[in-house]
Protein backbone atom coordinates (compact mmCIF):
# COMPACT_ATOMS: atom_id res chain seq x y z
CA UNK A 1 0.00 0.00 0.00
CA UNK A 2 1.35 3.43 -0.89
CA UNK A 3 1.11 5.39 2.39
CA UNK A 4 0.94 8.76 0.62
CA UNK A 5 -2.23 7.73 -1.23
CA UNK A 6 -3.84 5.67 1.50
CA UNK A 7 -7.06 6.86 3.15
CA UNK A 8 -5.77 5.31 6.40
CA UNK A 9 -4.26 7.55 9.12
CA UNK A 10 -1.05 5.54 9.51
CA UNK A 11 1.89 4.92 7.23
CA UNK A 12 2.27 1.16 7.51
CA UNK A 13 3.67 -0.21 4.27
CA UNK A 14 2.80 -3.89 4.71
CA UNK A 15 -0.43 -5.03 3.06
CA UNK A 16 -2.00 -6.35 6.28
CA UNK A 17 -1.56 -5.73 9.98
CA UNK A 18 -0.73 -8.29 12.63
CA UNK A 19 -3.77 -9.97 14.12
CA UNK A 20 -2.01 -10.12 17.50
CA UNK A 21 -2.84 -6.42 17.82
CA UNK A 22 -6.37 -7.54 18.73
CA UNK A 23 -4.95 -9.07 21.92
CA UNK A 24 -3.60 -5.65 22.91
CA UNK A 25 -6.90 -3.92 22.13
CA UNK A 26 -8.89 -6.45 24.17
CA UNK A 27 -6.47 -6.18 27.10
CA UNK A 28 -6.54 -2.37 26.97
CA UNK A 29 -10.33 -2.34 26.98
CA UNK A 30 -10.40 -4.79 29.92
CA UNK A 31 -7.95 -2.65 31.89
CA UNK A 32 -9.82 0.61 31.33
CA UNK A 33 -13.22 -0.93 32.03
CA UNK A 34 -11.99 -2.66 35.20
CA UNK A 35 -9.94 0.20 36.61
CA UNK A 36 -11.86 3.26 35.40
CA UNK A 37 -15.34 2.11 34.34
CA UNK A 38 -17.60 2.48 31.30
CA UNK A 39 -17.70 6.29 31.32
CA UNK A 40 -13.90 6.54 31.18
CA UNK A 41 -13.75 3.87 28.47
CA UNK A 42 -16.31 5.78 26.38
CA UNK A 43 -14.45 9.06 26.93
CA UNK A 44 -11.19 7.38 25.85
CA UNK A 45 -12.80 6.10 22.64
CA UNK A 46 -14.52 9.41 21.89
CA UNK A 47 -11.25 11.30 22.28
CA UNK A 48 -9.50 8.80 20.03
CA UNK A 49 -12.27 9.27 17.49
CA UNK A 50 -11.89 13.05 17.54
CA UNK A 51 -8.12 13.30 17.99
CA UNK A 52 -6.24 10.40 16.44
CA UNK A 53 -8.68 10.13 13.56
CA UNK A 54 -8.88 13.90 12.92
CA UNK A 55 -7.17 13.62 9.48
CA UNK A 56 -9.60 10.91 8.39
CA UNK A 57 -12.58 12.80 9.80
CA UNK A 58 -11.50 15.88 7.84
CA UNK A 59 -11.17 13.78 4.67
CA UNK A 60 -14.69 12.46 5.27
CA UNK A 61 -16.00 15.99 5.83
CA UNK A 62 -14.53 17.25 2.55
CA UNK A 63 -14.84 14.04 0.50
CA UNK A 64 -18.27 12.99 1.68
CA UNK A 65 -19.60 9.48 1.56
CA UNK A 66 -17.21 8.34 -1.22
CA UNK A 67 -14.32 9.13 1.15
CA UNK A 68 -16.02 7.13 3.90
CA UNK A 69 -16.38 4.14 1.57
CA UNK A 70 -12.74 4.40 0.40
CA UNK A 71 -11.52 4.50 4.00
CA UNK A 72 -13.49 1.44 5.11
CA UNK A 73 -12.47 -0.59 2.05
CA UNK A 74 -8.81 0.20 2.76
CA UNK A 75 -9.24 -0.40 6.49
CA UNK A 76 -10.72 -3.86 6.12
CA UNK A 77 -8.30 -4.80 3.32
CA UNK A 78 -5.55 -4.29 5.92
CA UNK A 79 -7.35 -6.32 8.61
CA UNK A 80 -6.28 -9.98 8.56
CA UNK A 81 -9.24 -12.33 8.18
CA UNK A 82 -11.90 -9.69 7.50
CA UNK A 83 -14.95 -10.72 5.48
CA UNK A 84 -16.61 -7.38 4.77
CA UNK A 85 -18.73 -5.73 2.10
CA UNK A 86 -18.90 -1.93 1.77
CA UNK A 87 -21.92 -0.58 -0.12
CA UNK A 88 -22.59 3.01 -1.13
CA UNK A 89 -26.02 4.57 -1.40
CA UNK A 90 -26.83 8.21 -2.13
CA UNK A 91 -27.34 9.08 1.55
CA UNK A 92 -25.23 6.46 3.38
CA UNK A 93 -22.41 3.95 3.37
CA UNK A 94 -23.04 0.56 4.91
CA UNK A 95 -20.28 -1.73 6.10
CA UNK A 96 -21.51 -5.32 6.39
CA UNK A 97 -19.04 -7.21 8.56
CA UNK A 98 -19.75 -10.84 7.77
CA UNK A 99 -16.86 -12.08 9.91
CA UNK A 100 -15.20 -9.74 12.38
CA UNK A 101 -11.44 -10.23 12.14
CA UNK A 102 -10.86 -9.17 15.74
CA UNK A 103 -13.35 -11.52 17.33
CA UNK A 104 -12.30 -14.36 15.04
CA UNK A 105 -8.66 -13.98 16.11
CA UNK A 106 -9.42 -13.51 19.79
CA UNK A 107 -11.60 -16.63 19.81
CA UNK A 108 -9.02 -18.66 17.89
CA UNK A 109 -6.44 -17.59 20.49
CA UNK A 110 -8.66 -18.69 23.35
CA UNK A 111 -8.93 -15.18 24.77
CA UNK A 112 -11.70 -14.05 27.10
CA UNK A 113 -13.22 -11.21 25.11
CA UNK A 114 -14.53 -8.09 26.80
CA UNK A 115 -18.33 -8.37 26.61
CA UNK A 116 -18.62 -4.73 25.44
CA UNK A 117 -16.01 -5.19 22.70
CA UNK A 118 -18.51 -4.54 19.91
CA UNK A 119 -19.73 -1.32 21.55
CA UNK A 120 -16.35 0.26 20.91
CA UNK A 121 -17.14 0.33 17.19
CA UNK A 122 -20.21 2.45 17.89
CA UNK A 123 -18.65 4.82 20.43
CA UNK A 124 -15.58 5.40 18.27
CA UNK A 125 -17.54 5.50 15.01
CA UNK A 126 -20.20 7.91 16.29
CA UNK A 127 -17.52 10.34 17.50
CA UNK A 128 -15.78 10.18 14.13
CA UNK A 129 -19.01 10.59 12.20
CA UNK A 130 -20.03 13.62 14.26
CA UNK A 131 -16.69 15.29 13.48
CA UNK A 132 -17.36 14.72 9.78
CA UNK A 133 -20.94 16.01 9.90
CA UNK A 134 -22.39 12.51 9.59
CA UNK A 135 -24.36 10.09 11.72
CA UNK A 136 -23.37 6.54 12.61
CA UNK A 137 -25.41 3.54 13.67
CA UNK A 138 -24.39 -0.01 14.52
CA UNK A 139 -26.55 -3.10 14.36
CA UNK A 140 -25.43 -6.58 15.42
CA UNK A 141 -22.15 -7.66 16.90
CA UNK A 142 -20.62 -10.79 18.37
CA UNK A 143 -18.85 -11.47 15.07
CA UNK A 144 -21.24 -10.07 12.45
CA UNK A 145 -22.64 -6.54 12.24
CA UNK A 146 -23.60 -3.58 10.06
CA UNK A 147 -22.13 -0.09 10.44
CA UNK A 148 -24.03 2.74 8.77
CA UNK A 149 -22.50 6.18 8.13
CA UNK A 150 -25.13 8.55 6.81
CA UNK A 151 -25.88 12.12 5.92
CA UNK A 152 -28.17 13.83 8.45
CA UNK A 153 -30.82 14.00 5.70
CA UNK A 154 -31.01 10.17 5.79
CA UNK A 155 -32.98 10.64 9.03
CA UNK A 156 -31.72 7.44 10.62
CA UNK A 157 -33.64 6.32 13.69
CA UNK A 158 -31.82 6.82 17.00
CA UNK A 159 -29.22 4.24 17.96
CA UNK A 160 -30.83 1.53 20.02
CA UNK A 161 -28.30 0.30 22.61
CA UNK A 162 -29.94 -3.15 22.48
CA UNK A 163 -29.14 -3.34 18.75
CA UNK A 164 -25.45 -3.80 19.64
CA UNK A 165 -24.85 -7.36 20.77
CA UNK A 166 -22.58 -8.19 23.66
CA UNK A 167 -19.83 -10.67 22.93
CA UNK A 168 -20.93 -14.12 24.05
CA UNK A 169 -18.52 -16.00 26.29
Amino acid sequence: MNPAKSPLPYTDTKPQGSADFYYAINATFRYILTKLGHEAWSAYLQEMGRGYFAPVNAAWRTGGLPAVARYWRAFFAAEPGAVVEVTEQPDRVEIHVRECPALKHLRAGGREIVRDYCRHCHVLGAARAAEAGLEMRLDGGNGSCRHTYALPSAALPPQEPAAIAEVAP
